[in-house]
């Protein structure tokens, strides 16, 4: 079970890698399967260790979000919903 737990974590970080443009963001798991985030190995945590949840979503909120998105179909729905609205 822990394997998919750090992997969890890992792919967490390794979208806010991605986002932030930041490659050196390291991850640590503490003894007693907290997770905390740093600069880089060795460096002063960047948050108080955490649980899995709470520790991915802290690193999704972290960083640019990437837009969310929106298909034609989308579109066209919201325009469906504000004639009907206006009705």
């Amino acid at each position: 079970m822990s394997g998919a737990r750090s992997t969890r974590a890992a792919n967490a970080l390794a979208r806010l890698k991605e986002r932030s443009g930041n490659a050196a963001y390291s991850m640590t798991r503490t003894g007693n399967g907290h997770f905390f985030l740093s600069e880089g190995a060795g460096k002063p945590p960047l948050c108080a260790p955490m649980e899995l949840d709470d520790f991915v979503a802290f690193l999704n909120a972290q960083g640019p979000q990437k837009p969310k998105r929106v298909s034609k179909l989308d579109v066209e729905f919201e325009k469906q919903l504000g004639k009907k609205k206006a009705d």
